[in-house]
């Protein structure tokens, strides 16, 4: 093969720095020179960057005439001296600069800054040597960009371009958007894994597919470090691509990048693991060991799942370690940009000695100096803990380390379980959305801006995605119909007028109010409405949910930004504070999802189960969580990948059955409302369920024979035509784990009438998700499963979202913002009016579907029931709650019981439970059962008991508690670890901490506005 200048000067280059190409860099650079796409899989820190980028400059920068004859032969070697002394051209004069050529899509607009450098380092060191890179120019557009830099960008744009999506699709709203973007010459997915499984990939996908029509001869490539599923995810960014010029082939290339990189991964090990445990019960009783780490390292990124846990953790590492203020810091998406450039830049400095932080600085962020990652309480999946393993050692030859901490004691199993997967290879797999609807409505929209469109030609182009490959073409028309005329509910309005036709058939908007809004409002991402928090007459710390802030009032106490504030007023969506310096405060919770446990983690959580179960206890976190896995096995038994443990237990609460499919949360939850379901249809009763990542717990009232009822709770065979949406039920308050699921004899009669429930669930204009063709067992359990839980409520709060992205309400307008309030008043009228007026409304359907596979996870519960079927039924009948079922009860517990009253209770069940496994061979049946230890449920679902509860007679067998009896002692520690456990668990969906939150007393309302 013949060099070109630029070759040679790359090669020089890495020369001067004794470095030497890898495989897989030279691989992509040649699949780059034949003009071929494809998609870079390495390890993390192994330089996937400069093997795209540099296989850009060598592909797509141009030989200037002569450069080679007019250059002496020593100065081809890029020496120190050489690029000291060159003239570097201005990149000041963009008359000579080269038009747009790369675009380089970041998931994150805090890595749009780092990205930048790394591509304008080489430019830099090659333009002195090179007058086709001089003309290079780069830049960055994010939403952070300045006004001035934007301004001179809408005049010219840079030969390379950083962007996130969002900003790609406001270029393509731009009138010129064909005339400035057909220059592109190659689109980089960076990060690729982050933006392949959600609307943001899907809206990825449409714009390489609209940049693909003007420059069929487009490279597209992907970078990705965590992905199971390469060749879907390749061929999903890639897409259908219409051609290409000059001979280049159409198949993508899969370069993977086998560098060897050494990871560790260990675990911070409890010194007195318990035998039971709930989730988050550890907490900060971890935070010694915690400090001991953090002081032993030069710096370290300490990674909770939520915001609220680094508030957390960050002001409880500094209480403990005050002499480290100015060393240690916090970092989180709801900081305000200036503080989190502050610590980005203390970190690659190094002079931050540890830094708490959330999935904010997951990605892509270069600090060489962080030796070391903790990860606090479970990472949920391979892919996320790989992830955070390469903040550290991020560079070539360099080891990563994360060392896990757990929360709770069978978290233990998860580390150990982690390792073996990392050890394995294994890692999750990730798809993209299958033809979202309301991405499609405003891609639309946004073409229709950007020089208008023809819809036979953009339904070829849209139908060259991945998402929309089988798009039928009555969804098309229906979306066309809908940015035309609002669909038949809305056709009388003219703000959903938006697109109409020319007199030459091009689509286009012209309405300039209209089109104004839309660019206000373009994207994917949707949040609760946010207030920004500022200091009083002081600097702008960062933003907050507005149904969080409008809960406080004036004189409340709150962490935020690692400080404790007072509240003073709510002005002008603006929350002014003031420094506290005293009062208890509150943590803040933030809207958010539980993230649930990985199907590949799962898997080999059960295979450590395995492990133990045959007495194998090599690993270190085995040998720690023995005793309780001991108790686990000598009062139940434990699960392994062959069979379906179930466990039931006799309580004076009731007849319980816990289940074990270790599904993950979202598919849990499915389960047991359809087993619950299940049970009502021979006899209707009242039932609890609780749920968590490893099993599930039903509660009956009524005397059931769980053990019998099996079969046919488990049956992959549905009833004979279910109906979907009719089976009343209470659905659970947002992020809640644990609900009623009342159904009274009366409702049971309805819910047997399948016949009559199919036909209302028509009338209701909710058309169940199309199963695939030849599946009509899936279908049939998809009516039962939306049977037997309020998906109508569930898809309402689905529906939200969708209409905020297809542009139905809109979360700001030009020089405003709207309230939290207003967008789900809004949503709610548009979903009721959809329900009754246009029963085919697509974006219904859409948030039906969303509710299945997002919240639901019934691909996942389907998969968990046909496992469960071909798997041995080991059925146990237990005297006690086992170390397993332990946790699931205090789950249901927290939901209805304040911190005090659930602390006595835990601590009560502790004692108990403690003495029987201390209990060996006969005495163990000396033991009391748990039916006269535990005490029903109080009647109330208050936040603290009447007072005429609070001294009620002890339960049968049970001793009034002594002024100095130890169970108080256990209590008060057990109420110091739910304050934090409440905040330590997973963040839950709007409105799920509100009635745990403890109830203050009254202070001055806020000033009036």
């Amino acid at each position: 093969m013949t060099w070109s200048t630029v070759q040679r000067a790359v090669a020089d280059w890495f020369a001067q720095r004794d470095w030497k190409p890898f495989p897989f860099q030279k691989q992509v650079w040649k699949a780059m020179a034949e003009g071929r796409s494809g998609l870079l899989h390495a390890t993390t820190g192994a330089g996937k960057t400069y093997a795209v980028w540099l296989g850009a400059l060598q592909a797509l920068v141009g030989d200037p005439e002569g450069s080679e004859s007019n250059r002496a032969p020593a100065q081809r070697v890029l020496g120190h001296d050489a690029i000291k002394n060159a003239a570097i051209p201005s990149r000041g004069r963009q008359s000579t600069a080269a038009p747009l050529t790369v675009l380089w899509l970041t998931p994150m607009r805090a890595l749009a800054a780092d990205t930048l450098k790394a591509l304008q380092a080489p430019l830099d060191a090659l333009a002195p040597v090179h007058g086709g890179v001089a003309r290079w120019t780069a830049g960055a557009r994010t939403g952070d960009t300045a006004s001035g830099e934007r301004s001179a960008q809408s005049r010219r744009l840079p030969t390379v371009l950083v962007t996130t999506p969002e900003s790609l699709s406001l270029l393509l709203a731009r009138g010129d958007a064909r005339e400035v973007l057909s220059s592109v010459q190659l689109v980089v997915a960076d990060e690729w894994h982050e933006l392949l499984g959600n609307k943001r990939g899907v809206q990825v996908q449409l714009a390489i597919a609209r940049l693909q029509g003007w420059n069929p001869a487009l490279r597209v490539w992907g970078m990705s470090a965590t992905l199971g599923n390469l060749e879907e995810a390749m061929h999903t960014l890639l897409g259908q691509a219409p051609g290409r010029q000059g001979g280049g082939s159409t198949e993508g290339v899969l370069v993977q990048g086998r560098v060897d990189k050494r990871l560790v991964v260990d675990t911070l090990l409890p010194d007195h693991p318990e035998r039971f445990s709930w989730a988050g019960h550890l907490g900060l009783s971890m935070l010694p060991a915690v400090v001991r780490e953090l002081a032993g390292t030069r710096t370290t990124l300490v990674f909770v799942n939520v915001r609220s846990q680094a508030e957390v953790w960050y002001k409880a590492i500094l209480d403990a370690r005050p002499d480290w203020a100015g060393e240690l810091a916090i970092h989180h998406g709801s900081l305000d940009r200036g503080v989190r450039e502050w610590v980005e830049a203390g970190l690659k400095e190094g002079r931050l000695r540890a830094v708490v932080c959330t999935s904010s600085l997951d990605l892509g962020v270069d600090f060489l100096p962080v030796e070391r990652v903790l990860q606090i309480g479970s990472a949920k999946g391979i892919a996320r803990l790989l992830q955070r393993a390469g903040r550290s050692g991020h560079a070539p030859g360099r080891p990563s380390r994360i060392t896990l901490v757990p929360t709770h004691s069978l978290e233990l199993v998860e580390a150990a379980a982690a390792r073996a997967a990392v050890q394995a290879g294994q890692v999750e797999m990730r798809a993209s959305p299958r033809r979202p609807v309301d991405v499609l409505v405003q891609h639309l929209v946004t073409v229709a801006l950007g020089g208008g469109f023809e819809p036979e030609a953009l339904y070829a182009e849209v139908r060259r995605t991945a998402a929309y490959a089988d798009l039928p073409r009555a969804v098309w028309q229906w979306c066309l119909d809908f940015v035309h005329r609002g669909g038949p509910s809305l056709a009388v309005y003219p703000d959903y007028q938006r697109v109409v036709p020319d007199e030459g058939g091009v689509w286009r908007m012209p309405d300039a109010r209209l089109a104004r809004r839309h660019r206000a409002n373009i994207g994917t991402i949707v949040s609760d409405a946010s207030m920004v928090v500022q200091v009083l007459h002081g600097a702008r710390l960062g933003t907050m949910e507005e149904s969080f802030l409008s809960r406080l009032s004036a004189g409340d106490c709150f962490v935020f930004a690692g400080q404790v504030l007072e509240m003073v007023k709510i002005e002008d969506m603006t929350a002014y504070v003031r420094r506290a310096a005293r009062g208890r405060p509150t943590v803040p919770r933030w809207a958010g999802s539980r993230m649930p446990l990985s199907t590949v983690l799962a898997d080999f959580v059960v295979r450590q189960l395995a492990l133990a179960a045959d007495g194998d206890y090599r690993s270190p976190e085995l040998k720690s969580v023995r005793p309780l896995l001991e108790v686990q096995q000598r009062w139940s038994a434990l699960p392994t990948p062959g069979t379906l443990l179930a466990e039931t237990l006799r309580t004076r609460e009731g007849w319980h059955l816990f289940l074990y499919p270790f599904a993950g949360r979202h598919a849990h939850t499915g389960l047991a409302s359809l087993f619950a379901w299940r049970a009502a249809q021979g006899e209707a009763g009242t039932f609890s369920i609780a749920v968590n990542d490893y099993g599930l717990e039903l509660l009956s009232a009524t005397e059931r024979d769980w053990a019998a009822l099996l079969p046919e709770l488990l049956s992959t065979q549905a009833r004979p035509a279910p109906g979907a949406l009719a089976a009343p039920s209470t659905d659970p308050a947002p992020g809640a784990d644990a609900c009623d699921l009342r159904v009274p004899a009366s409702e049971a009669l309805a819910i047997r009438n399948t016949a009559n429930a199919a036909r209302a669930d028509d009338a209701a204009g909710h058309p169940l998700p199309e199963a695939p063709h030849g599946d009509p067992e899936r279908q049939a359990l998809l009516h039962e499963v939306l049977a037997s839980l309020n998906a109508t409520e569930m898809a309402r709060r689905r529906f939200r979202e969708i209409a905020r992205v297809s542009g139905l309400i809109f979360q700001s307008h030009p020089g405003e913002r709207r309230s939290a309030r207003q967008l789900q008043a809004s949503s709610q009228l548009f979903f009721e009016v959809f329900r009754k007026y246009d029963t085919t409304n697509m974006l219904l359907r859409q948030a039906d579907e969303e509710v299945l596979s997002q919240e639901l996870d019934v691909a996942q519960l389907l998969a968990a029931l046909r496992r469960m079927q071909g798997q041995q039924r080991v059925v146990r009948a237990l005297l006690r709650p086992s170390p397993f079922a332990f946790p699931l009860m205090v789950e249901r517990f927290r939901e209805k019981l304040t911190n005090e009253h659930l602390a006595d209770r835990i601590a009560r069940m502790l004692a108990q439970l403690d003495s029987a496994a201390d209990a060996r061979g006969p005495a163990a049946e000396a033991v009391p059962r748990m039916q006269d230890v535990v005490p029903p449920d109080p009647p109330l679902r208050a936040r603290r008991l009447p007072k005429a509860a609070a001294s009620e007679p002890p339960a049968v067998d049970e001793a009034p508690v002594a002024p100095h009896d130890p169970l108080q002692s256990a209590a008060a520690e057990v109420r110091r670890t739910l304050d934090f456990s409440l905040t330590a668990a997973d963040e839950s969906a709007p409105g799920g901490g509100a009635k745990r939150r403890r109830e203050r007393k009254p202070s001055r309302p806020l000033p009036r506005l």
